[in-house]
């Protein structure tokens, strides 16, 4: 049996920290403010598709969005203090109003599936299930829901089609496209844009990256885990070397 703390986690960009700890969002206030007004108006959909460029925050947001509305969505920007119970709950994973579904690890095979199995969709039925007395959200995060295999996305396309009451089900997917055209249908969709050149400076120094901030930026597209791969494999010496 592989001790816990030595499996790899398949939604974190390596070299960097998980989403789950990243206590803001930079550079997707558009994406925020549909998001709080949706919530602020009663209009809060059982599922959303954060969609967007590998690398731009989608996971980061989704993460946000769990403590913010576990929190009390007391402000507008969906921060909430790093000291608050229900954000230490969510960053050690746990909180248990909150469920993450990604790839499993395969104990036999002694490496990560390749895709989100249909376990782990009847697992978060258990979870929505055991959670109810709980009361409040239920949140359940997807990452990354174009890792679904066929039998897994059918098994969550039955529950968004009859969601529990009070459950939201964030998605967060690179390429949209492969999910079944039925589950994106039943989700409200937010995308996420690249990051303008300074606040992937700003995100690259808040990582420790400062001396090629500016430069990792400029060739990453605005996408901060494009610019974290760049960095860990040397691949802005290799760009000057070319130029």
């Amino acid at each position: 049996m592989t001790d816990p703390e030595d499996i790899p986690e398949p939604d974190r960009v390596p070299g960097a920290p998980h989403p789950r700890h990243s206590p803001r969002v930079i550079g997707q206030d558009g994406a925020i403010a549909e998001f709080v007004d949706a919530a602020r108006g009663g209009r809060l959909h059982h599922g959303w598709l954060l969609t967007g460029p590998r690398g731009t925050g989608k996971a980061t947001l989704a993460w946000a969005i769990a403590r913010w509305l576990l929190s009390g969505m007391a402000g507008d920007d969906l921060s909430v203090p790093e000291d608050a119970p229900e954000a230490r709950r969510v960053s050690a994973l746990s909180e248990p109003r909150l469920q993450l579904i990604r790839r499993p690890w395969d104990d036999k095979a002694g490496r990560l599936r390749a895709e989100i199995t249909v376990d782990e969709i009847r697992r978060l039925l258990s979870f929505f299930h055991l959670s109810s007395a709980e009361g409040g959200h239920r949140i359940a995060i997807i990452d990354a829901a174009d890792e679904l295999n066929t039998a897994a996305a059918n098994a969550l396309l039955k529950v968004l089609e009859e969601p529990p009451k009070d459950a939201l089900i964030l998605l967060v997917a690179h390429q949209p496209a492969r999910l079944l055209p039925t589950i994106r249908s039943r989700c409200r969709t937010l995308r996420l844009a690249p990051l303008a050149p300074a606040q992937m400076t700003r995100v690259l120094a808040g990582m420790g990256i400062d001396e090629d901030a500016e430069a990792l930026a400029a060739l990453s597209d605005g996408s901060v885990g494009e610019a974290l791969r760049l960095a860990g494999q040397d691949g802005l010496a290799r760009y000057q070397q070319i130029v």
